[in-house]
C-alpha cells in the first residue's frame, strides 16, 4: 500500500542474470530391440538388427568418444587426468579403456584421415614444419619421432604425418604426388624434392626476420634490414583482404623494390661483419634463401611467410607438454589422424566435438565413393547445419 492509502500496481520488472554453471553428465542409452518367435512351434526366433556403430560392442556412445578425442587432442587433458576427472562424476573409467577407445576412433575414422590426405596432396600450394615429440618402443625406451604438419592455405584445410625420425624420407613419401609449391624453412631434408623440378621452394620471410631480430641484440647494423622486412610486411597488410590478382600487383609494385634495397642492405653488411657472429649468421641464412625468399612476389596466392604451419604444430607443442609421450609409433600415427581432423575442424569453423559425435555416426555406412563429404570441410558443406538436428 502507498502512504497515501492507495494500492501499488506494477509498472514493469528489474531484470538481473548471472553466468552460472551445470557439470557435465553422464546418461545411459538404451536401445530394445523385439525378438519374435512362433507361439506354435516355438521355432525361428528372430531379432531386430542392432543399429550400426562405429566402434563395435563399445561400451561407449559416439558422444562419450568424441569427448574423450576432443579433451586429448584439442584441449590438452592427458588421460589420466580424464580418469580422474570422470572419477568425481561417479564414472570409474580406467585408463586403458579410454586409450583402447581412442584407438578404436582412430581406425574407425581412418578412411577420413586418408581422403583429407589426398585432397591434401592434390592441391597446387602447401606449407610444412615439424616438431619432434617422444616416443616410447617395444622395450620401455624412449627416442624422439617426429610430427609433421602440412598446410593447404587455399582450401583450409591440415594434415598431420609421423615418422621415427627426422629424415628426408618422411617428406619424400608424403609428398610423393605432390606438384606444385612447398613453403617451409632452410631443412635439407627437402632438397631433393626441389631437385625433383615438380615441386617449387618457396621461402619463409618469418624465419629470416628472426634471426635478424636476435642479431639486433648484438648488431644494430641488423636493424636496416629488419625496418627493410617490415616495410614487406606492410605491403601485406595492407592488401591481406585483396583478390590474388590485386596482391600481386601490389607485389610488383611495393615489394620488388624494396627487396632489391634489402638485397644492397645484404651485400654491403656482408663485407662488413664477421661470418661467425649472429649477424653474419643472418646474412648467411638470407644469401642461401633468397631466391626462393623472392618466390611469393610471382604468385599472388602465396604468403609471404610459413606462420600458418607453425601455429599448427603449436598445439602439439601445448599438448606434448600435458601427455609427454607418445605410447608406441601406432600411437603417433593416431594422434597424427585425430589433430588432422581436429585442426581441419578448426579451419572450418565446424566444432571438433560436434563433428565427430556425428560422423562416427555416419562413417560406418556412408558410402565410399562419397567419404569427401565426410571431411571437416566437406562435412561442415554437406551436413553441417543440420547435424544438431
Amino acid at each position: 500500500m502507498c502512504a497515501c492509502g492507495t494500492r501499488k500496481v506494477v509498472i514493469g520488472t528489474t531484470d538481473t542474470e548471472k553466468l552460472d554453471y551445470v557439470p557435465a553428465s553422464f546418461r545411459i542409452l538404451q536401445t530394445s530391440r523385439l525378438k519374435y518367435a512362433c507361439p506354435a512351434c516355438h521355432e525361428g526366433v528372430v531379432e531386430a538388427p542392432a543399429p550400426v556403430q562405429a566402434v563395435e560392442k563399445s561400451l561407449a556412445a559416439e558422444g562419450l568418444l568424441a569427448h574423450v578425442v576432443v579433451s586429448k587432442y584439442a584441449d590438452h587433458l592427458p588421460l589420466h587426468r580424464l580418469e580422474g576427472i570422470f572419477a568425481r562424476h561417479g564414472v570409474t573409467l580406467a585408463r586403458s579403456t579410454l586409450c583402447d577407445w581412442v584407438a578404436d576412433v582412430a581406425t574407425a575414422l581412418a578412411p577420413i584421415g586418408d581422403e583429407l590426405r589426398r585432397q591434401i596432396t592434390a592441391s597446387r600450394y602447401l606449407q610444412t614444419d615439424d616438431t619432434p615429440v617422444t616416443v616410447l618402443d617395444s622395450k620401455g625406451h624412449s627416442f624422439k619421432g617426429r610430427l609433421w604438419t602440412y598446410v593447404d592455405p587455399l582450401g583450409g584445410q591440415v594434415v598431420f604425418d609421423a615418422t621415427a625420425t627426422h629424415e628426408r624420407a618422411g617428406p619424400e613419401a608424403f609428398l610423393a604426388s605432390f606438384s606444385g609449391y612447398l613453403q617451409a624453412d632452410a631443412y635439407t631434408g627437402y632438397d631433393s624434392l626441389y631437385r625433383s623440378g615438380r615441386i617449387t621452394e618457396v621461402a619463409c620471410w618469418a624465419h629470416a626476420r628472426r634471426r635478424f631480430v636476435e642479431a639486433l641484440e648484438t648488431d644494430a647494423n641488423a636493424a636496416a634490414v629488419v625496418a627493410l622486412m617490415q616495410q614487406l610486411y606492410q605491403v601485406e597488410r595492407a592488401m591481406s583482404n585483396a583478390s590474388s590478382g590485386e596482391r600481386q600487383a601490389a607485389r610488383q609494385a611495393d615489394s620488388r623494390p624494396l627487396l632489391a634495397r634489402l638485397d644492397r642492405a645484404r651485400q654491403d653488411l656482408t663485407a662488413q661483419v664477421l661470418p661467425k657472429s649472429p649477424l653474419g649468421d643472418a646474412l648467411r641464412y638470407l644469401d642461401r634463401q633468397w631466391l626462393a625468399l623472392q618466390r611469393f612476389l610471382d604468385d599472388g596466392d602465396l604468403i609471404i611467410d610459413n606462420n600458418n604451419a607453425e601455429r599448427q604444430l603449436r598445439t602439439v607443442a601445448v599438448g606434448r607438454k600435458n601427455w609427454l609421450f607418445a605410447g608406441s609409433m601406432a600411437g603417433a600415427h593416431r594422434a597424427a589422424l585425430l589433430y588432422s581432423l581436429i585442426q581441419s575442424c578448426r579451419l572450418a569453423g565446424v566444432s571438433p566435438f560436434e563433428y565427430l559425435r556425428d560422423v562416427l555416426l555416419r562413417v560406418a555406412t556412408h558410402p565410399q565413393h562419397a567419404i569427401h563429404q565426410l571431411t571437416p570441410k566437406g562435412w561442415a558443406a554437406a551436413f553441417g547445419s543440420r547435424a544438431a538436428a
